[in-house]
């Protein structure tokens, strides 16, 4: 029973508040955590940690920050940017704060193909799998964060996770009563930064109660509010409260325990970035601090002549609601049969967009010869028609609303793992994941003030209406998310524990509900949203056909609901060998699913649900990883080798309002090596460096909708037609052989920690490669078009940088302080300017007036005050 014996005793000193040091890895739920047992556990039986990183001794390819680590960050700061020195990892901040998002992947996947977990819960959306930066637990209560590189354990309830998990995991509660407060105040320093107000402040307190019962019951309690002003325009704000708190009751003396805990978040930020400019791409940094078109203040018209007031991209908002209770607890029902049970309730309420010139006026359609006229309210083509008068100046015409694209999502989860020790040396587990959300998606438009701002970040609260009533939306759909998982795993320790041995398998079984209350008009997902009262007129002005021989539709598909299935076995197996207590040889080796995101299935609505067209395939994969490592007390150090191939590779591209497209880039190599080494040749001094090398290929030519012989894709030769049998003709784009967009080829980077006495010092550095805009890889050239040069921008490359950060550290211990500290954080000391996030797309042009930036974070710097009794 060693390993378990361990996890017993290891929970056991979590229970009585010891350090972090002394814990198992943890892994995603309780179970795998409970499973996991000592995998961290190497040489002499001591956890080798070098500046908060460490490398688990686990068959799968794993990395490690601890508290220490986190605590040295900016307050403040997303988990997603505090995890950017693990090897794989890539993450821009859309501000130095944390508050505002941005761009993420591992092993160059975005976050749709990273599960994210808070305390084993899925943290991805429930539609399109994305994750919310900025939305994250605060720093303070966060233990450790687990990063699983291209893998994931085998009861993780998720619908794509074939790029790797993170798993963050919050602190168990303290024995004894406490108090600890934080103050930061912060400033972009940046020279070009201009006089406007960038500053960040933030609060954050918390309660721990102590052991308050006879039975050992304690808790905690905090709460936090920050601020911050735009990062780049002259206009906006970013605002973010959250509150958390945790209920822990052990069980014995055996490490058993139920606790729960709750989780409130609230966003209130003006969206930033800006549409895609030259200087993006030619390292011109004199722009990017601007001033929003319009002015400051504006005024919105009152009258039918429609002006530009409010709808600049900096005026929109992106708000967010979100929350969670959670239930972890451990049972030992017999020496040998632990049993776990996580479980959990998400709500999320949550919008993105921009503003509208609505008409006060009908939509009218002419009639043809077969078809009659049609008149009426609603959205159609992307535009609001409501028939009434909405500001009362007495005429028709246009009106500017804001109307963003609103979510709301229920959520329930619950994860159960039944563990057995066959005998001291072999475990196995069975386990049931459950996942289901509900996940409304709408689009209601609402009233802006005079100066441009909306009366309700959410007009969905109050929204408006046309003359009977009816309440009119750009989109209109409801969908249920739901995952029933079956997962088995077996672990041998054999060899006197020199060799450990996992073999696993899972079946999901995913289920698709959904619900189209809009006509679908194209196979890009377009929709007219219709009234109900006037939904037959409109089918007979606008017939819907389909020809089954050439795949092709036309007219507007009717709304409907749809149930799609997916399912598959995915084994997963691994091994670590030790050469000597120090060397050891680790593999892996697992079967991935994606499912494809609603707003691919959504899309497929415009095609009958029987036909080829309208199924839209799941991406699969094969992932494989070979480490060597090698640790001590003073010297960690790992290399990991990896490979990955695809089947119908899905990705996404959103647009600056967030409507998505999806592309099956088809099959696609990935591979690569991780590596990283750490070292403390001195007690007070620590390095540590890291590199990653991310290669993909796309094997073939991806299908688009046309190659026009003028258009600046086909000027530079990276498109072509193929004349069908048919008579048709299908445009293909030179993707065969290029790299996925917005994936780094190169990730460098390293810290360098320095303890003496009271003081702290660290620096660390991260280099990012060039990243394409899009996957045919074009770039800016000349070309010769009627015997004249013509530049042209059929795509094009971000330059590589480099970002170095500071912190110093002053523990007040010796001024009778013992739990107080002062610390300040620079980051992006040299002032780098490089592109962060970016709208990229299958072949998304530089000039495309659709594409945006976000600018990386310029130099800013904060100091933060800690105070704990």
């Amino acid at each position: 029973m060693k390993s378990h014996t361990f996890l017993k005793i290891a929970t056991s000193t979590l229970a009585l508040g010891a350090a972090a040091a002394a814990l198992p890895a943890f892994a995603q739920s309780t179970g795998s955590s409970d499973f996991d047992g000592d995998a961290i556990i190497v040489t002499g039986g001591r956890i080798n940690d070098i500046v908060g990183v460490r490398t688990p001794d686990s068959p799968k390819a794993k990395v490690e920050i601890g508290k220490e680590f986190i605590a040295s960050q900016r307050a403040g700061q997303s988990v997603n940017e505090i995890i950017n020195l693990v090897p794989g990892v890539s993450f821009t901040n859309n501000d130095p704060w944390g508050s505002s998002g941005g761009s993420f992947t591992i092993r160059g996947f975005d976050s749709s193909r990273i599960a994210q977990t808070f305390d084993g819960i899925p943290l991805n959306d429930s539609g399109n799998y994305a994750v919310y930066s900025n939305q994250q637990v605060d720093a303070e209560i966060i233990e450790t964060v687990n990063v699983n590189l291209g893998s994931t354990d085998v009861d993780t309830p998720t619908a794509a996770a074939v790029g790797g998990t993170v798993n963050i995991n919050t602190k168990v509660p303290d024995d004894q009563f406490g108090v600890m407060t934080s103050l930061s105040y912060g400033d972009i320093a940046a020279k070009d930064s201009g006089g406007e107000d960038r500053s960040f402040q933030r609060y954050f307190a918390k309660v721990e109660t102590g052991e308050f019962t006879s039975i050992g019951t304690k808790a905690y309690f905090t709460g936090s509010f920050a601020r911050n002003g735009a990062t780049f325009a002259n206009y906006g704000k970013v605002q973010k409260k959250q509150f958390n708190t945790k209920i822990y009751q052990p069980i014995g003396d055996n490490g058993d325990f139920i606790s729960l805990s709750g989780h409130y978040n609230e966003n209130r930020n003006n969206f930033g970035g800006s549409p895609l400019r030259a200087s993006a791409f030619n390292g011109d940094k004199s722009s990017r601090f601007y001033e929003v078109d319009g002015g400051i203040p504006c005024t919105v018209s009152q009258t039918s002549v429609v002006n530009s007031c409010g709808t600049s991209f900096e005026r929109r908002y992106n708000p967010s609601n979100t929350g969670n209770v959670r239930l972890a607890s451990l049972f030992t029902l017999t020496d040998k049969l632990t049993l776990s049970i996580d479980a959990a309730y998400q709500y999320t309420k949550a919008n993105g967009g921009g503003t509208t010139s609505a008409n006060e006026g009908l939509y009218t359609r002419a009639a043809t010869a077969t078809t009659p006229a049609f008149s009426g309210t609603g959205n159609y083509g992307g535009a609001f028609y409501f028939g009434r008068d909405l500001n009362g100046d007495g005429a028709i015409g246009q009106v500017t609303l804001v109307q963003p694209s609103q979510t709301k999502t229920n959520r329930y989860v619950a994860i159960a793992n039944l563990s057995y020790e066959l005998n001291d040396t072999n475990r196995v587990r069975l386990s049931y994941s459950f996942d289901r959300a509900h996940h409304r998606q709408t689009g209601a438009a609402g009233f802006l003030k005079a100066n441009g701002e909306p009366f309700d970040v959410f007009p969905v609260n109050d929204p408006l209406t046309d003359t009977a009533g009816n309440v009119l939306q750009k989109r209109d759909r409801d969908s249920y998310a739901t995952l029933h998982q079956i997962a088995g795993e077996y672990r041998g320790d054999f060899l006197n524990d020199q060799l450990t041995v996992l073999v696993g398998v899972r079946a999901p079984f995913f289920k698709r509900d959904l619900t189209q209350n809009c006509f679908t008009t194209s196979s890009g997902g377009f929709v007219d949203c219709v009234p109900a009262d006037q939904q037959a007129a409109y089918i007979a002005a606008r017939p819907y056909s389909f020809n089954a021989t050439t795949g092709r539709a036309s007219g507007a598909a009717l709304p409907g609901s749809r149930k799609l299935n997916y399912d598959k076995i995915l084994p997963n197996v691994g091994a670590v060998f030790k050469i000597t207590p120090e060397v050891s040889i680790a593999g892996s080796y697992a079967k991935n699913l994606s499912v494809p995101s609603t707003d691919a299935l959504y899309n497929a609505f415009y095609f009958p649900a029987d036909s080829d067209a309208a199924y839209r395939v799941p991406e699969s994969s094969n992932s494989f990883d070979a480490s060597l490592r090698y640790s001590t007390p003073v010297v960690q150090a790992s290399i990991t080798g990896w490979y990955s191939k695809y089947k119908n590779r899905l990705v996404t591209a959103y647009d600056i309002d967030g409507n998505g497209t999806d592309t099956n880039l088809g099959p696609v190599k990935k591979y690569g090596v991780d590596a990283s080494f750490s070292v403390r040749p001195v007690q007070p001094l620590s390095l540590y460096v890291f590199g990653s090398w991310i290669k993909s290929e796309i094997q073939n030519d991806a299908v688009t909708g046309s190659c026009a012989a003028t258009s600046d894709i086909a000027l530079a030769g990276l498109c072509y037609n193929v004349a069908q049998t048919d008579g048709t003709t299908i445009s293909y784009l030179r993707t065969s052989g290029k790299r996925e967009r917005a994936a780094p080829e190169w990730l460098f980077g390293g810290r360098a920690q320095l303890d003496v006495g009271d003081f702290q010092f660290g620096a660390q550095a991260k280099y990012t490669s060039d990243r394409f805009l899009n996957d045919i890889n074009g770039e800016v050239q000349t070309v010769t078009v009627a015997g004249a040069p013509k530049i042209i921008a059929p795509g094009g490359k971000f330059k590589a940088y480099t970002v170095v950060d500071l912190n110093v550290r002053y523990n007040l211990e010796s001024l009778g302080l013992a739990k107080s500290q002062i610390q300040l954080n620079v980051s992006n000391l040299f002032d780098e300017y490089y592109v962060g996030s970016f709208s990229g797309g299958l072949d998304t042009l530089a000039s495309s007036s659709s594409a945006f930036v976000n600018f990386g974070s310029p130099r800013a710097i904060s100091a933060t005050f800690i105070m704990g009794f």
